[in-house]
């Protein structure tokens, strides 16, 4: 094992000196050995070794001291035998706090009696890198707005909360790895835009130069240049902005948008087909590298979606609904909450399907680029995608027709002057085309069984929150 030199300076505890102890901060040289994950322990039974990581417990009996080490994969038991005040490693010990960063070096040894993985660390040297402060601002029953606040102690302090960000690595890893198997190029469009899209309606405003520009409230007229650039099918995994004063568990102002456009499309059952078996892709490949983990720690059995999901138009589903006494008066073109659920309910009781495609959105309800069927234009082909109730997914396919966008644009009383770089894509031969946006946060939020969006997101933005 390679063994370096390192400058160690070990903060010690203001109380009286022991004779030959030096000052409070001393400096010495002493031989550090390469970082081990606690992960890796078990492997190196007999060695000693050096883990780095934060204080999660200590016990300090009159005779022995026990502090427990966390690290991102792990915990483990230091066992210090006391041996009295030139002891440095007691005195070191006794100084310490929950949640210091440390470094001790110390020999990994077998001992089946401890319930961490059968193993303790006897120390030889302990570093205290930087103290915690005492006392937390934050602990196991504190609530989910305060840990907020201090929303790095509260992922550090739950090893749930650093799986979560596991399960999302992989997640996006299994949807990347999925959209470049279907010859998608990943892009990586503007946040800033010149002109409020569509009815400059839920963008934010901000001060540009001399002049104004707003948050991208999503990527897909920058998709659709693309598409209409020669790129086939578009990717993108980024930021997304909405100005909703919305309070809800499943509402942001700032989330992570994932994006797909596909162009030469037959249908609208091209996007479906794409985004189902990449979710399906995505889901398994978190199921094979967490799943264990994700059921010890959530309580949530991972179940991978079989293909093809259910699909239902916006029409059926009310009838369904209607039936079971939803919207009595007959009035609502659109799902409510309390929809989404019924539909998603009715599905899984008839097929065990956790997700439904709901399609075929009425005209007055969707945006003017959404194409509408030859045969009927009083809806649009377009979807929603439900998972357990909650919609994840909207997508549909595009006019790509430059005079049919301008009359559809005209039937909702839209100024087509704000959006002419966007038009001007379709006036050179713009092939058919469709997309799809989806909530990262969502998706994870479900898969996860989580209450709130809130903890699905690393710093959360909302109405009320733009801090930390």
């Amino acid at each position: 094992m390679a063994v370096a030199k390192a400058w160690w300076y070990r903060e010690l505890p203001s109380r009286p000196r022991p004779q030959g102890m030096t000052t409070p901060w001393e400096c010495s040289m002493v031989q550090t050995t390469e970082r081990v994950l606690v992960s890796d322990l078990r492997e190196r039974v007999g060695e000693t070794v050096s883990v780095c990581g934060w204080v999660n417990t200590l016990r300090l009996q009159s005779k022995m001291q026990f502090l427990v080490l966390r690290d991102h994969t792990g915990m483990v038991q230091i066992t210090h035998r006391r041996c009295g005040e030139s002891d440095e490693i007691e005195v070191a010990l006794e100084g310490l706090t929950t949640e210091s960063a440390v470094r001790i070096v110390g020999r990994v040894v077998d001992n089946p009696i401890v319930k961490l993985g059968g193993l303790e660390l006897v120390p030889q040297q302990l570093e205290i890198l930087n103290r915690a402060d005492t006392p937390l601002p934050i602990d196991e029953h504190t609530s989910l707005d305060q840990r907020l606040n201090w929303r790095f102690l509260d992922i550090r302090m739950r090893p749930q909360a650093q799986l979560l960000f596991a399960v999302q690595t992989t997640l996006e890893q299994g949807m990347r790895e999925y959209a470049y198997g279907q010859g998608c190029t990943e892009m990586h469009t503007p946040k800033l835009m010149g002109t409020a899209s569509e009815s400059g309606a839920e963008v934010f405003k901000l001060g540009y130069f001399d002049r104004s520009a707003y948050l991208a409230q999503s990527p897909q007229f920058f998709k659709q240049m693309a598409i209409a650039a020669g790129i086939d099918k578009v990717f993108e995994i980024g930021p997304v902005f909405r100005a909703e004063p919305s309070f809800t568990s499943r509402h942001a102002t700032e989330f992570t948008g994932v994006d797909v456009e596909l162009a030469w499309i037959n249908d609208v059952e091209d996007v479906m087909n794409f985004e189902e078996q990449m979710l399906a892709h995505a889901i398994a490949k978190v199921a094979d590298a967490h799943g264990n983990e994700v059921r010890e720690s959530f309580g949530v059995e991972i179940t991978v979606p079989t293909t093809p999901f259910p699909r239902v138009t916006m029409a059926e589903a009310q009838k369904i609904l209607r039936a079971g006494g939803w919207d009595p008066a007959g009035m609502k073109e659109d799902l409510d909450p309390d929809g989404e659920r019924g539909v998603a309910a009715h599905f899984l009781e008839q097929t065990g399907h956790e997700f439904v495609f709901v399609t075929h959105y009425p005209t007055s309800i969707r945006p003017f680029y959404h194409m509408r069927p030859e045969n009927d234009s009083n809806v649009t082909l377009s979807f929603d995608l439900l998972w357990k109730g909650l919609e994840v997914t909207t997508g549909a396919q595009r006019e790509h027709r430059y005079d049919v966008l301008i009359k559809q644009a005209a039937e909702k009383s839209m100024s087509t002057e704000p959006l002419q770089d966007y038009l001007n894509a379709f006036r050179f031969g713009c092939p058919p085309h469709g997309g799809l946006g989806m909530g990262l946060g969502r998706v994870l939020m479900i898969l996860l069984g989580l209450d709130s969006i809130r903890e699905a997101t690393f710093l959360f933005r909302g109405p009320n929150r733009l801090t930390p």
